[in-house]
């Protein structure tokens, strides 16, 4: 048992170690996010961004009715990328209600192009998980 247990803090000392030794050689490139048209000149990009979503959420979603008149109520999961043209493509919808996913889906599919997300200064596809409260 001691040898076991001597093993094991050697083992994490070497870790810990090796750890300190890559710390020069580290390459870092900055990630930018997705500019939505109308936020290119604000100082915080990002909140422009969840600003316009929101709003474009509240001004597009199209709430439906069961077969009662009732509304259907839930919540709708939406994984998406901004791709490297800028345009919005939805990988998935998870939720309960068939008709709130498809409604999500179209939602999201209906965002205008914008400016896309770079590294290294290179377009890139920026991934979301968006969720959406019905």
């Amino acid at each position: 048992m001691k040898k076991l247990l001597i093993i094991v803090v050697m083992f994490i000392g070497f870790t810990g170690f090796a750890q300190d030794e890559v710390k020069g050689n580290k390459v870092s490139s900055k990630e930018v996010a997705p500019v939505w048209k109308g936020c290119e000149d604000s100082s915080d990009k990002k909140a422009c961004f969840n600003k316009m979503l929101m709003q474009h959420i509240k001004e597009n979603i199209k709430y439906s009715k069961n077969s009662e008149g009732e509304w259907i109520r839930g919540k709708a999961t939406v994984s998406m990328k901004v791709n490297e043209e800028g345009k919005v493509v939805v990988n998935s919808v998870d939720g309960k209600s068939p008709v709130l996913n498809k409604e999500a889906k179209r939602l999201m599919e209906s965002i205008p192009e914008m400016t896309p997300g770079k590294l290294a200064g290179k377009p890139r596809a920026i991934k979301y998980t968006i969720p959406i409260n019905f």
